[in-house]
């Protein structure tokens, strides 16, 4: 392979796939973008086909070497040049050259309507009242990130108190270093959420390196958050109208936001009386007619709304008419006209997501029921497996790890080609068309992850595949703690100079070793010890860890702590073990509440950040 495109490759895995020694087959256009190699999509599904049919993938897999003789093949035969490499975006976008020539591209509109959001969002804070209002073109965003606090900030709109506040180093001209720490913080607290950070840290994200296309991905998934947080049972009862002839409430958890929001609109459209339905929020959403119908049909009845704009021809004129009712109910955000009608998928899905917020339009449910709500535990353990990136992404962990196949992305991760994936796994795309073959194929798969969880000496008496299938609530956390554990353990092992594996009790001797090397005259006998508490033990070990870097006037002290002083201590060290660069996923809850599983993950964490 030639060295240059080589060093493409290289660049581009380590940008998007550090870590990592293969690389998901629903990824590969975005990768062959990275390294620089233009294809449409239906060039991309060939090339892929064709992979599979040749057997040079590993399931729904391809590895490092099997992408970098892709490239090659393909660069070779010149395959990339028979295509148009532009965009109907590229007038309207900013092509930025990565490292080695490989090619991001941000688009402007996106740029500018992030940057609005922002701007409407954060105008109250005082603490970033002098970096605000952003330009109209969303530029200067990314030189403004740069001291973190407008990221700590979007972070806690998407999902409040994650970061304690008190934490944050604020101020006009704050010193580099405490800009690193702010944005330590904001990545750090990202993953906690859900967030996929991988390949970011605090000197990626400074403007002056140029990676605005990370920055502009992040505050995505951080706006996406915001508005997605509303779409819930809980928050929405009326969502339950939304129910299929045969389903129960159990089916609407399995549904992503994206898919209660397709369904939303179709909904309202059949009591509008349209017979249009919506698939998508690209090509579906284009002539503006659906988003006519939807905001007639959702608008309070003295707003005045009308649907004139379906009487024009000219679909820029249309959408700007469009877009003028969806102002008269305070809904008109994310897009311009001309992102309506080039059927500019984030911006639309955003709008549709704002419009559902403003006027979900659902009447409550007639009868009494049972909602299923996300308890923390599953809430941590579903932000977890999304901040590594499985795919697809984790909306309810019962259901969504049904077919075994995100079981089996972790222990890749947890410990690398474990998992057989072109023998022993079936994939969607590989799994028959009759559904009793499909059950036995996907009951086939669950069985298998039992049999890895027992080779990565995994505790898993009692649980057979059918628990997982059946998504068995208790047996499925039980499993998936473990698979915690393991990862948590493996990332300490990496660090262990002679690779081997690290105990638990290592760790608390490594945290009651640094307690005494500081001086501190505390000690913990287990993760179960009831001083974890008051978070005075960890509050403790940052310290010394990082000399200086606590602040005890807000730190409360003492052996008989109240119950708001003790979760007080634990938010403060949970905030600022993620400042310090420990990936913790624990809420100060787990901590004040002593859940032994998950003070054990906070110690680890620290003991990662303290090998790096």
């Amino acid at each position: 392979m030639p060295t240059e495109l080589q060093e493409l490759v290289d660049t581009a895995w380590e940008e998007s796939l550090s870590g990592q020694n293969s690389l998901p087959l629903a990824d590969v256009k975005d990768m062959l973008d990275q390294v620089g190699i233009k294809l449409p999509n239906h060039k991309v599904r060939d090339v892929v086909q064709d992979l599979k049919n040749k057997g040079e993938t590993d399931g729904e897999f391809l590895s490092k070497s099997g992408f970098e003789k892709l490239c090659q093949s393909l660069t070779e035969g010149d395959v990339a040049k028979t295509f148009k490499t532009s965009k109907q975006h590229d007038k309207n976008a900013e092509k930025i050259q990565g490292a080695l020539g490989a090619q991001h591209t941000v688009l402007n509109e996106e740029q500018a309507a992030f940057a609005d959001w922002i701007n409407n969002n954060l105008d109250k804070d005082a603490d970033v009242a002098h970096k605000l209002k952003l330009n109209e073109t969303g530029s200067d965003m990314y030189e403004k990130m740069d001291d973190g606090m407008l990221l700590c900030k979007m972070i806690n709109l998407a999902a409040p108190e994650t970061i304690d506040e008190r934490v944050i180093n604020t101020g006009k001209n704050i010193s580099i270093f405490k800009q690193h720490e702010n944005l330590t913080l904001a990545i750090n607290s990202a993953k906690a959420i859900g967030c996929v950070v991988i390949g970011i840290d605090s000197h990626t994200l400074n403007s002056s390196q140029g990676k605005k296309w990370l920055i502009l991905g992040l505050v995505w998934q951080l706006i996406k958050m915001y508005l997605f947080k509303q779409i819930s049972i809980s928050n929405v009862p009326g969502l339950i109208n939304l129910l299929m002839d045969g389903e129960d409430i159990s089916d609407l958890m399995k549904l992503s936001p994206e898919q209660l929001l397709l369904r939303w609109v179709n909904y309202q459209l059949d009591k509008a009386g349209s017979t249009r339905k919506i698939k998508n929020f690209n090509e579906d959403i284009k002539d503006s007619d659906i988003y006519s119908d939807l905001i007639a049909q959702i608008a309070p009845k003295d707003a005045g709304v009308n649907k004139f704009a379906m009487k024009k021809d000219d679909l820029t004129e249309r959408a700007e008419m469009m877009l003028e009712q969806a102002e008269k109910i305070d809904s008109r955000a994310f897009v311009t006209a001309r992102d309506v009608v080039r059927g500019q998928d984030k911006l639309n899905l955003a709008f549709v997501a704002n419009l559902f917020n403003n006027h979900p339009a659902l009447d409550p449910p007639e009868e009494e029921f049972d909602i299923i709500e996300e308890t923390r535990e599953e809430k941590m353990y579903r932000n977890w497996m999304n901040s590594l990136g499985v795919k697809p992404r984790v909306n309810y962990i019962y259901s969504d790890l049904y077919d075994g196949l995100i079981i089996f992305q972790l222990m890749d991760f947890i410990k690398p080609g474990i998992v057989d994936w072109k023998k022993r796994v079936k994939t969607p795309e590989q799994q028959s068309k009759l559904e009793a073959k499909r059950f036995q194929e996907i009951l086939g798969n669950c069985n298998y992850a039992v049999e890895l969880g027992k080779k990565l000496n995994f505790v898993l008496v009692g649980i057979g595949g059918s628990d997982i299938m059946e998504g068995n609530k208790t047996l499925t956390l039980a499993l998936i703690w473990q698979l915690m554990r393991a990862y948590t353990l493996s990332l300490l092992s990496q660090l262990n100079s002679d690779g081997t594996p690290i105990v638990e009790s290592e760790i608390i001797s490594w945290a009651n070793k640094r307690l005494e090397d500081g001086g501190k005259n505390i000690s913990i006998k287990g993760f179960q010890d009831k001083k974890n508490k008051n978070a005075l033990p960890i509050i403790n070990l940052i310290e010394v860890m990082k000399p200086g870097v606590i602040d005890y006037s807000i730190v409360k002290q003492g052996d008989n702590l109240s119950g708001p002083d003790c979760l007080s201590n634990a938010k403060y060290c949970v905030t600022m073990a993620r400042k310090i660069g420990a990936p913790v996923y624990a809420l100060p809850e787990d901590i004040s509440e002593v859940k032994h599983k998950m003070v054990m993950t906070v110690y680890a964490s620290l003991m990662l950040a303290d090998m790096k």
